[in-house]
């Protein structure tokens, strides 16, 4: 996968700064994983928002307008044809690399076990249309050093 070359600057950025998702959650009061989504380009920030990202980064300003741009979502042209696979694939293609970002913050370098794992599918009543819950808990599993 090739990474472009706006999410490469923003992460130079992030890490220069030391600055961690859950950081540029407290300033943009947006959450950490969809703030690593607009970094890898598959959610577009307002004005505002791509505005307190570029400063809290001490980026130039030549980034607001891709930011606030909106992206081309997906990362693969695999595509499954089952309409509810298909979302969990879209959740992927969409949220997939943000989430890799966050997990390793939190962790470290590894993987979630889909060994060791549970998954459960919750159904929350919402007056506006009933809603799908899925939590899915997986074992960390560290890269092993040798």
């Amino acid at each position: 996968m090739s990474i472009p070359e706006i999410t490469q600057a923003l992460l130079a950025a992030k890490k220069e700064k030391e600055l961690t998702f859950a950081d540029l959650e407290k300033i943009l009061g947006r959450d950490e994983v969809w703030i690593a989504s607009v970094f890898y380009r598959q959610a577009s920030a307002s004005d505002e928002e791509a505005k307190l990202l570029v400063e809290a980064l001490g980026l130039d300003t030549i980034y607001l307008k891709e930011l606030t741009e909106y992206p081309v979502k997906g990362l693969g042209p695999v595509v499954p044809t089952d309409p509810l696979i298909y979302r969990f694939y879209e959740i992927m293609q969409v949220y997939g690399m943000p989430m890799k970002e966050v997990i390793h913050e939190k962790f470290g370098d590894g993987i979630m076990s889909a060994i060791d794992f549970t998954l459960n599918i919750e159904k929350e009543e919402d007056s506006k249309g009933d809603r799908v819950k899925v939590i899915m808990s997986g074992k960390f599993l560290p890269y092993k050093k040798w």
